[in-house]
């Protein structure tokens, strides 16, 4: 009796020890996760691939994979299979709240001064430091995931399609799910024929020319979003209502950040005038030089309808679909795995997911380093991460002070 007291107090402190584990991990990510989905991940592959070794690559590529196939916000989901593979179901609930909670406290900090004194508190300088080590992260993040999700010449030329297709704005979700498709396909007849190459390039042409004709058509992923404001109207501007809002938003949205602009835009400011376009706009500017999820504009959006309890209802109903739609998939993966076709299928989502990156990469590049300082700044952080192996949250932190201090001189002059 006594042996199993003693292994039952100690399989609890195991459990105690790996939860507040998983807590300390994503709470530091929640403080220095800057710069939306794709750096989010680069920052998680780093953390617990490489330096805590919680998964391999190949389990981390998976799970990515199947985030991009869910709805909501794909870093917070990220995280919570990332919770739940090292505490369970506590760990999943651990994993999630640390990860977006920061960000929701520091953003509603900044509404209720928004609220108060008519404008937000300078962050332009911040942002404006962290954006060119976003940049070097990303690429770090592609290359490392690309050499285990890339695993042959046949899924680099699909992950070319990927990347060709996402350029002319092809929508996300079909991609992923024809591309997975793609893969089943040239697994099958490349076995019964021999020729994998021949049967992946029939595919990729069979799929380029039908994902085309997608996007002529239209279907783009914030037109496919823009029904949304469809049962929104009638909903009054109260508690109850911001909740149902953002909890139909939380679980029907695919896509990118971009994509939750184009439905909150279309929703809240031209349909249901809940908020001006100003106001929009400085939700945004908030969330993006805020660390953690950018789904938390939420956070801000509730609180200038409702107050703090409209914050809370309205984080609440955005995020509670990404822990629901988890824990009902988390099991699934590893069963995905072990069967021929839904590996296959898994395969060609994550050479999918890994093009995605590396096009929302060259975007952000594209944007971002059009300055001498802020390619120095690019350049400093490429040496400490590539050649020294720096931890990529003191290089963002390094980042976003220099960008205040530089910020500060100018202002000074």
């Amino acid at each position: 009796m006594k042996a199993e007291a003693t292994e039952t107090m100690d399989r609890e402190a195991m459990k105690r020890g790996r939860l507040s584990e998983i807590a300390r991990a994503f709470l530091r990510l929640g403080f220095v996760a800057f710069g939306g989905a794709a750096a989010h991940i680069g920052l998680m592959e780093e953390e617990f691939v490489r330096r805590r070794k919680w998964l391999t690559h190949e389990e981390f590529v998976d799970r990515l994979g199947a985030v991009n196939l869910l709805p909501g916000p794909t870093s917070t989901e990220l995280a919570i299979y990332l919770g739940q593979l090292r505490g369970g179901f506590a760990g999943l609930l651990v994993a999630g709240a640390c990860f977006l909670l920061p960000a929701a406290f520091m953003t509603v900090g900044l509404a209720w001064a928004y609220m108060k004194y008519g404008a937000l508190p300078e962050l332009a300088g911040v942002l404006w430091g962290v954006k060119p080590v976003v940049v070097v992260l990303l690429v770090q993040a592609v290359w490392s995931l690309a050499k285990t999700a890339l695993k042959s010449r046949e899924l680099m030329f699909l992950a070319a399609v990927v990347l060709g297709l996402a350029a002319m704005h092809v929508p996300t979700l079909a991609l992923l799910i024809g591309t997975g498709a793609a893969w089943v396909v040239a697994e099958r007849f490349g076995r019964k024929t021999g020729g994998a190459a021949g049967a992946v390039a029939l595919v990729g042409s069979n799929a380029s020319s039908s994902l085309a004709d997608a996007a002529r058509g239209g279907n783009s992923a914030p037109g496919a979003a823009a029904g949304f404001g469809g049962a929104g109207s009638f909903l009054a501007v109260t508690g109850p209502g911001v909740f149902l809002y953002f909890l139909k938003i939380g679980a029907l949205l695919f896509g990118s950040g971009y994509v939750l602009l184009a439905v909150l835009r279309e929703d809240l400011v031209t349909r249901l005038h809940w908020l001006t376009e100003a106001q929009l706009l400085d939700a945004i500017a908030v969330s993006q030089a805020t660390p953690g999820p950018f789904f938390t504009v939420a956070t801000f959006v509730g609180y200038l309808l409702a107050g703090w309890h409209g914050a809370l209802v309205a984080t609440l109903g955005m995020f509670v679909p990404a822990f629901t739609y988890v824990a009902a998939t988390a099991n699934v993966l590893p069963k995905m795995r072990q069967s021929p076709n839904a590996g296959a299928f898994l395969d060609g989502v994550n050479a999918a997911a890994v093009a995605l990156m590396a096009l929302v990469g060259i975007q952000f590049a594209r944007e971002v380093v059009m300055t001498r300082l802020a390619l120095l700044i690019a350049a400093v952080a490429a040496v400490l991460v590539f050649r020294y192996r720096a931890n990529s949250a003191w290089v963002v932190l390094g980042g976003a002070v220099t960008g205040l201090l530089v910020n500060l001189l100018a202002w000074a002059r």
